[in-house]
């Protein structure tokens, strides 16, 4: 998997496993909510209705009070009262029914087969002995009983709740009821409700988590591409800087050997041309050959120093045989040598642990350094130092030079490639160059971490 695969994995888990979090707590609430607002008006239906039924008892009772409170408890008057019951309905499937207390059935407008028969062992089809309770509820000054049984209208067997009193004087329990059928209907259309907008909010947390998902992968993508358009256009530049860098290289090495060993080369040529016409001579000239000869291996000693020099410059063979210390000691000395100026150097603590290419890149910091010292900084001395510590080898280079501006020069397109290089070449192998001049001096500090 590559790099800004990665990136965007990394980036889009996150959001979708906090996106299926919110939208898991969000299920557990609403599911939790849905089912307290189901409780709620359940409750509130039934409070309701349980208020409905009382009123339904306290007005059938009123509409036999005068025959209640005449104290008779003839046939006739026991009939009167059972017509008026009868009478007295409120819908399909709102009726008043009378037990006496040893459960017998004396009214049924709805099913009047029951009238006439003793009911005290029947039981509901959740094996509930509904006349038993019931009359237990009402000798106990009144009560709610949930049982099931027949719906009139329907002919089905649904849940009902009844409501009963007792007619001490007559003997009687007089009660009614509501079949809940209802009641499941509308809170199954509040369940369906609540778990319809539960699966719409769902949806609308996994459109978002998808919307969300496609923007940062879009995002990524543009970035990619800015990213990539940046990098090409910084490696079309450090191509320019390297092409540039070698061509450089090679004009001073074509200067170096044209200037110096070229014209040595031809100098002793003639000079060995002429010992030998000298020898070759009718009256041979011994002594001015030797001369020309002595002349031409003088010559040759300087060109070995100036190749010697010129595969200094190039990759110092010291560096790969006694480390970084001691090639930096060896330049200084050379410097010095060359130079009018007084390079000091000072190795301090543990300097080793580098690889090669780190090494290789102090000392051509040292070599930049030194070299724009020489050209423009109008200084006397230069001190080197090469601190070691456990994790860190740091290079500091001073001058006593006349200093200039680290950031104009850094800014300016023309001006300052040399420290341009340097800051390149450090990032390369993860370092830092630091940078400090006044008019009193520059110093030039280059920190590596040792692996």
């Amino acid at each position: 998997m590559k790099t800004r695969q990665k990136i965007i994995l990394f980036a889009i888990t996150p959001l979708i496993l906090a996106l299926c979090a919110i939208a898991l707590a969000v299920w557990h609430q609403a599911t939790l909510l849905a089912q307290q607002q189901r409780n709620s008006v359940e409750s509130a239906y039934l409070a309701s209705k349980e208020a409905e039924l009382k009123h339904y008892v306290a007005l059938g009772t009123r509409s036999i009070a005068h025959l209640y409170e005449s104290g008779r408890q003839d046939a006739a008057t026991l009939n009167e009262a059972k017509a008026i019951l009868s009478k007295l309905d409120y819908g399909e499937d709102g009726y008043f029914f009378l037990y006496d207390l040893k459960g017998n059935n004396l009214m049924h407008p709805r099913q009047p087969e029951l009238v006439g028969r003793n009911l005290w062992n029947f039981t509901d089809a959740n094996g509930v002995p509904i006349i038993q309770q019931m009359t237990a509820l009402a000798l106990a000054g009144g009560g709610f009983e949930r049982y099931v049984w027949e719906k009139p209208s329907t002919r089905k067997i649904v849940p009902k709740l009844g409501y009963v009193v007792t007619l001490d004087r007559w003997g009687w329990m007089l009660g009614t009821g509501i079949y809940l059928d209802d009641v499941g209907s509308a809170l199954a259309k509040i369940d369906a409700q609540s778990s319809a907008n539960i699966h719409n909010t769902m949806l609308w947390i996994t459109c978002i988590a998808i919307a969300c998902a496609i923007f940062i992968a879009l995002a990524a993508l543009a970035v990619n591409i800015s990213e990539y358009r940046v990098a090409d256009a910084k490696l079309k530049v450090l191509t320019q800087r390297v092409v540039r860098s070698q061509e450089d290289e090679r004009a001073r090495l074509s200067r170096d050997l044209h200037d110096g060993i070229s014209q040595w080369l031809v100098s002793i040529k003639l000079q060995v041309e002429s010992g030998i016409a000298k020898l070759m001579s009718p009256s041979p000239q011994n002594g001015t050959a030797l001369a020309s000869f002595d002349r031409a291996a003088d010559q040759l000693n300087n060109v070995l120093s100036e190749v010697r020099r010129i595969s200094h410059d190039l990759r110092p063979a010291i560096l790969d045989d006694l480390g970084l210390a001691a090639a930096l000691d060896h330049l200084t000395q050379e410097f010095s040598y060359n130079t009018p100026l007084n390079v000091t150097f000072e190795a301090i603590g543990a300097t080793d642990g580098l690889d090669d290419v780190s090494n290789t890149v102090l000392f051509r910091i040292a070599q930049e350094s030194l070299t724009n010292i020489k050209r423009h900084a109008n200084a006397s001395s230069v001190h080197i130092e090469l601190i070691g510590s456990k994790k860190t080898v740091q290079l500091k280079i001073t001058d006593n030079g006349i200093g200039f501006n680290v950031s104009g020069i850094a800014q300016h397109p023309k001006r300052g490639i040399g420290l341009r290089n340097m800051h390149e070449r450090l990032e390369t192998v993860g370092g830092k160059l630091q940078m400090i001049s006044s008019e009193e001096g520059t110093q030039v500090i280059a920190t590596l971490h040792k692996a």
